[in-house]
């Protein structure tokens, strides 16, 4: 990896010295070189190389001195490091220029063996710098597409060893579909279809995260939920309550003569499911998610589910009947299912 470093000195004979001295190492890509005569050039040097990893900067200068430089680097490139390089090594300097963020000192006449090892050890510092807000980076865009169970079980010892393990755990599942969403991708922009669907699902996860559940997946123009812990059931309809009322109030979408008034239908189903890696580790592709027959339900009972209905089963319905007020609305015979579901609709 090559090294971009800045020289800010107006010594007229400095640049030719520093191309003798290394040249070798800028002959191999090792170092490469920009020069500047005072801080004032030196900063229009920065602001045309923003890759520049090292400054070497003199004290004494026209127009800018290295010390005022050092005080202006952070702004220019808060990554880049100084190391200062002058004949003025008494204490006051040294202690300034480290005071004003100066990585390292070398006193002239300059070692030059000195000097390239102190310029390997900075430019060792700022790749370190550069990893890590790197990793920073990845990290956030990773939460974006990773649900936060599997970054929290990515912390774990030996966690590579137990991909593929899972769990049973009782949770309450929730699907919630954007109603009609299909027919307005065939008379609005993509671009604008995009925006619209990523507006709406936040109102949802917004729903979601306020009850401490978490997005299992975005499926198409839907989302399946799940919730853990304690009055998981009851915090799973209070959050579909409140989604519900945030679609109500949201305003019509006119686009080229098209009008789209965005509702949900909502499925609820509570119970035992397994939680866990599903997918080949093989191919090294795998989703962190909930399967069983509760997600089924759940997902077959939005279906069933006309816009504006947060639709449950007769047992949700049994243990949520003194918290919320529901309606009957009778049995339904769901994909899979033998018998009749008798199915119950979430009033308030």
């Amino acid at each position: 990896m090559m090294a971009k470093i800045l020289v800010v000195d107006d010594e007229a004979d400095l640049e030719l010295l520093i191309k003798q001295k290394f040249r070798r190492k800028i002959r191999e890509n090792t170092y490469k070189f920009v020069f500047a005569q005072n801080g004032v050039e030196a900063l229009k040097r920065l602001q045309e190389n923003p890759d520049l990893d090292i400054v070497l900067s003199d004290i004494n200068m026209p127009e800018m001195d290295g010390l005022t430089l050092l005080t202006k680097l952070p702004e220019v490139n808060p990554i880049i490091k100084a190391v200062i390089v002058s004949a003025y090594g008494d204490m006051e300097n040294i202690r300034t220029a480290m005071n004003r963020g100066a990585f390292d000192f070398v006193c002239k006449p300059v070692n030059f063996e000195d000097l390239e090892l102190t310029m390997e050890k900075t430019f060792q510092h700022v790749n370190q710098l550069r990893e890590t807000l790197k990793a920073i980076k990845e990290n956030n865009i990773l939460k974006m597409y990773v649900d936060e169970n599997v970054l929290n079980f990515m912390t774990h010892k030996e966690f590579e060893n137990s991909l593929m393990l899972n769990e049973t755990i009782e949770a309450t599942v929730m699907f919630i579909d954007i109603c009609g969403f299909t027919a307005i991708t065939e008379s609005v922009p993509a671009n604008k279809v995009i925006n619209i669907l990523n507006n709406l699902f936040d109102l949802m996860v917004k729903g979601v995260i306020a009850q401490e559940g978490h997005v299992d997946k975005f499926m198409g123009d839907a989302i399946l939920a799940v919730f853990r812990g304690e009055y998981h059931l009851d915090r799973a309809i209070d959050a579909a309550i409140a989604i519900r009322k945030e679609f109500q109030a949201v305003e019509e979408i006119v686009s080229n003569g098209t009008v789209y008034k965005p509702q949900v239908s909502i499925g609820l189903s509570s119970g035992e499911m397994v939680s866990g890696n599903i997918g080949s580790a093989s191919l090294k592709r795998l989703d962190y998610t909930v399967i069983g027959d509760v997600v089924n339900v759940a997902q077959r009972l939005q279906a069933s589910a006309q816009p504006g209905q947060i639709v449950i089963t007769s047992n949700v319905y049994e243990k949520v009947k003194e918290s919320f007020m529901c309606r009957q609305l009778g049995e339904v015979k769901l994909k899979n299912k033998i018998t009749p579901v008798m199915l119950y609709e979430v009033l308030e």
